[in-house]
């Protein structure tokens, strides 16, 4: 029996969250990457906007990463709240997979410890750079660029036919190695919670 004084251990909070911008965030389905910019791609995505506010609230520095052209990037950001953090790194100098774009991000964040930190994305090859920095990774199935349908597209498949892709998308990503992988933002706090009591277990990254 625990000692009547005894209290229950706190679950430690999160340090950052760092985010991809394209197929994350706004984008939804990535498909910025695969043509010419339309207006729907600056849309947030499910859960998006509410996800941000709940962080915001515990205090929890957060910022975007993109390896778009910086004015590109800029105007697919302009839906999201104009306290959430952008870094552009130079990709020429590292790009991704190297875990220098996820570092980079952090110091501009003025981040002490890599402890605590996590990246979420729907694009691979960041969620690989975050695995390389030592980051806890939550890939995003339905949304990034795995699946890569345009919202209306995505409607407009049978359940049947979403969740054949959804379950590929989500086997290509735990096959990098990705801690956690959620359908889209809307399921992300339920994720953290489970990423903190996991850190409480004394699991790392």
């Amino acid at each position: 029996m625990p000692h009547a004084n005894t209290l229950p251990l706190a679950v430690p909070s999160l340090t950052a969250v760092l985010f991809g911008l394209s197929g994350c965030l706004v984008d939804f389905g990535a498909r910025t990457r695969h043509g010419n910019p339309a207006a729907e791609h600056a849309e947030t995505t499910p859960g998006a906007l509410e996800s941000l506010r709940s962080l915001q609230r515990q205090q929890i520095p957060c910022a975007w990463l993109d390896e778009l052209p910086p004015a590109l990037s800029h105007s697919l950001a302009a839906a999201l709240p104009s306290w959430i953090k952008s870094s552009q790194h130079l990709a020429t100098h590292a790009p991704w997979p190297a875990p220098n774009a996820c570092w980079q991000a952090l110091m501009a964040l003025n981040v002490g410890q890599l402890d605590g930190c996590v990246l979420v994305s729907g694009e691979p090859r960041l969620l690989q750079s975050g695995l390389n920095a030592g980051l806890w990774t939550i890939g995003l199935a339905s949304c990034g660029s795995l699946c890569g349908l345009a919202p209306t597209e995505w409607l407009a498949l049978s359940p049947k036919e979403r969740e054949h892709l959804r379950g590929q998308a989500t086997m290509q990503l735990f096959s990098l190695g990705v801690h956690s992988v959620i359908d889209h933002l809307g399921e992300l706090d339920t994720c953290l919670a489970d990423i903190s009591l996991r850190r409480l277990k004394g699991e790392k990254p």
